[in-house]
């Protein structure tokens, strides 16, 4: 069998390649090239060189705020919707009553569109907590990076749980007995046995609500829409804005794009690299 699938692995591949080459290296190589021209349609894209990346880190639209205020979105993020996530994780693995009804409530609202539960939160916030005080979500650009941190900690947290609770189970109980024979407390147990071996889960988590800040797109589209004056514009809607939402300014708002995708491949692999270090060294 294994001589066989050695002979004619090339069979197998070929779809899942061409399908890949066809859905994401060919569009990235043309969206590559096209940040180096000035364009409207692909039939008229004239080479211009470095000036689109010139243009946009010199746009008056905010890129540059844009972009810090996503990296400290992403950020922000990250950290309290690993932290939640992994507090109820660790409740919910006590085997209380009801504790399959408490997963499934929490991983709920990670089914819901982004742009529903933008819209929703918007109607929530803007009508009900906030206008208690004569404010919005749009009143200032923290109105709205709050409002968009309690959407992504209340969508994504529940999803999280599911991981670390799958990483928690996976813990031989034996260990976890060990520890406490040796006198070991809840905290020390949980820094010096869970832990540890929760790693690759944390990984896996870090990764994905890193990257998923940094993406973040239809939520900041349907809460806020980056008002007021898109300074509550994240990355991917200031990228949306600037090449549909100006003429001219396609080449640029190309250039933002790749800008863009280097930014979060770069920190994901960084942080994949740490946190897998970190797991050989457990």
């Amino acid at each position: 069998m294994e001589r066989d699938l050695a002979k004619y692995w090339p069979v197998f591949v070929l779809p899942t390649v061409t399908a890949f080459a066809i859905g994401f290296l060919v569009p990235f190589a043309m969206g590559l090239y096209l940040s180096f021209c000035d364009f409207t349609t692909l039939s008229n894209a004239t080479f211009v060189g470095l000036g689109n990346y010139v243009r946009a880190f010199e746009d008056s639209g905010g890129f540059t705020h844009a972009l810090w205020y996503t990296a400290l979105f992403a950020g922000v993020s990250t950290v309290l919707i690993n932290l939640f996530g992994l507090t109820v994780a660790l409740l919910l693995v006590r085997g209380f009553r009801g504790t399959n009804l408490f997963r499934t409530v929490f991983f709920m609202p990670n089914l819901i569109g982004g742009i529903v539960l933008g819209w929703l939160w918007q109607v929530i916030l803007n009508y009900g907590v906030l206008a208690r005080y004569g404010v919005t979500l749009v009143t200032s650009e923290w109105y709205g990076f709050w409002g968009l941190m309690a959407v992504m900690l209340w969508q994504q947290a529940g999803y999280m749980m599911i991981i670390y609770i799958s990483g928690l189970q996976s813990i031989p109980g034996d260990v976890s007995e060990a520890a406490a024979i040796d006198g070991a407390s809840a905290w020390q147990a949980l820094r010096y046995v869970k832990l540890p071996m929760l790693m690759p889960s944390i990984t896996i988590c870090t990764f994905l609500t890193l990257t998923n800040g940094f993406k973040l797109f239809d939520q900041n589209l349907a809460l806020t829409g980056g008002m007021p004056s898109n300074r509550s514009q994240l990355l991917a809607l200031n990228i949306y804005d600037t090449f549909y939402g100006r003429a001219g300014w396609e080449g640029a708002g190309q250039a933002k794009a790749v800008v863009f995708c280097l930014i979060v491949v770069t920190i994901a692999l960084v942080q994949l690299r740490l946190t897998r270090t970190r797991e050989v060294q457990q």
